[in-house]
């Protein structure tokens, strides 16, 4: 049986397959399944960190977490993407992208901009609505904020473990 694993590291630790295979699943759901064409490469993975969940050789969840003053003013979490929906490999990659901002760059407030769709979808990971809806790539979107609390069910590690 395949176990899930995750994979986190900076652009620089990056190896040229595994940058390839991020584009590549990126261009695949955004470019392709979305029909949506926009620059995803925007200069901002430099700088970011990097996770993905895979299931044997597959990937099935990616994101990207930007440090404050990158892709947003505060740190933000962008490039979401589960291939094999429905089995919380979404939820899954936004807790480990939410501790990753936390740990690497201190965050007490992450904002996304998320496709309006998704809004339940990041509601259940803590992140609430914080701007009207608008046009990017033409597509409808909101700019959600997650902000960091004394304790966080699933992402404060020691208050979750104890119950």
């Amino acid at each position: 049986m395949n176990k899930l694993i995750l994979h986190k590291k900076t652009f620089q630790e990056l190896t040229t397959d595994e940058l390839y295979e991020l584009l590549r699943v990126r261009s695949e759901v955004f470019v392709v399944e979305q029909n949506c064409v926009y620059q995803d490469l925007d200069g901002d993975d430099q700088k970011s960190i990097h996770l993905w969940l895979t299931l044997g050789n597959r990937i099935v969840a990616l994101a990207r977490v930007c440090p404050a003053c990158t892709h947003m003013k505060e740190v933000s979490i962008g490039r979401v993407i589960t291939t094999e929906r429905g089995k919380g490999y979404g939820k899954q990659i936004m807790i480990y992208s939410i501790e990753a901002a936390v740990k690497h760059f201190g965050a007490t407030h992450i904002d996304i901009e998320a496709q309006e769709y998704a809004k339940e979808f990041y509601e259940k990971v803590g992140f609430k609505q914080s701007s009207d809806s608008f046009m990017l790539d033409g597509i409808p979107h909101i700019k959600m904020t997650w902000t960091r609390t004394f304790c966080v069910p699933n992402v404060c590690k020691t208050c979750y473990e104890k119950g």
